[in-house]
């Protein structure tokens, strides 16, 4: 009889361990699965989602508050998050083509792993809600831009005349300008805007970057790209718009060089049409008052021997 005793403790301590060490195994591999949270960041966002039965909050700014508790608690257990922008008029678009039904919380979580692979996110490092909001929306306001920017480029097709990618051949020639813009602009904190009008849309673009005094500048790829892919759709259509160029250094003045765009090149604007420019506002082009530390000076010429746009 001892001896079975014994056997049965034996496998009720081993069945106990195997449970424990199981439970403790899926615990770390929860912690290195990383969450994806979807936020309506607006209210008539949230007010779209209160249509359905499955979709409890009933206060935007409680929700909201509940969202962040979510993001604290997930961070406080050691797991990485990220939040995305939840659009209902999408995620209707989204159930209606997989043929899923809206009213359930497994057809929203889908929606939002589908938008965090290819859409915008910010990883949540414990940022308050209502610095987060604005940083996710600036994020899916880029990626929109960058998305419609990259398929006015593929449509507009070959070169009638050499037979070359027209959409190609002004992405390759405003990545040489931007080089160019930076490699004359030294060394620095630089921060430079981009507008391109289309014919739907005015497209713009933002980019910081530094530059040590010595080596190239350094670039974050995706903005890069996104700054590069908006010069070109400018360059390609031919359409009026400009770059500016801010350039600050510790103890002097920032440097303000502005460019405009003619029949697809970048034109140096004058100190003076750079001055004018930037203390105008665009919205109402009422004059605006000059910053005190900054010089405003003309664009500085960006050579001759850039590659060809064809058209």
């Amino acid at each position: 009889m001892a001896h079975t005793r014994n056997t049965k403790h034996a496998k009720h301590s081993a069945t106990a361990g195997y449970s424990r060490s199981g439970t403790s195994m899926r615990r770390t591999l929860r912690r290195e699965a990383p969450s994806t949270v979807g936020l309506l960041a607006d209210e008539q966002d949230f007010a779209a989602m209160q249509c359905y039965r499955t979709f409890t909050f009933d206060d935007h700014t409680v929700y909201l508050q509940q969202v962040e508790g979510l993001l604290k608690a997930l961070a406080a257990q050691g797991m990485h998050a990220t939040v995305a922008l939840f659009d209902p008029e999408e995620y209707a678009e989204f159930c209606t083509e997989s043929g899923i039904a809206p009213d359930a919380p497994a057809s929203r979580s889908r929606f939002t792993a589908e938008i965090a692979s290819a859409g915008a996110t910010v990883a949540y490092a414990g940022q308050p809600i209502d610095t987060l909001i604005p940083l996710l929306v600036s994020r899916a306001v880029r990626q929109a831009t960058w998305e419609y920017a990259t398929m006015t480029l593929a449509g507009l097709g070959d070169c009638a005349d050499c037979g070359q990618d027209i959409g190609r051949a002004a992405f390759d020639r405003a990545s040489h300008l931007l080089l160019r813009m930076l490699e004359t602009a030294g060394p620095g904190t630089h921060h430079l805007v981009c507008s391109a009008p289309t014919e739907n849309e005015h497209l713009l673009a933002v980019l910081h970057t530094e530059r040590d005094t010595v080596g190239p500048a350094r670039l974050e790829t995706a903005e890069g790209a996104e700054f590069v892919t908006v010069l070109a759709v400018g360059i390609a259509l031919e359409k009026p718009g400009g770059v500016v160029l801010r350039t600050s250094n510790p103890g002097t003045q920032d440097r303000v060089h502005g460019w405009r765009l003619l029949r697809g090149s970048l034109v140096p604007l004058t100190a003076g049409e750079v001055f004018s420019a930037y203390c105008t506002d665009a919205d109402t082009g009422e004059p605006v008052a000059p910053e005190s530390h900054v010089e405003y000076r003309a664009g500085f010429d960006l050579g001759a021997d850039e590659p060809e746009a064809h058209h």
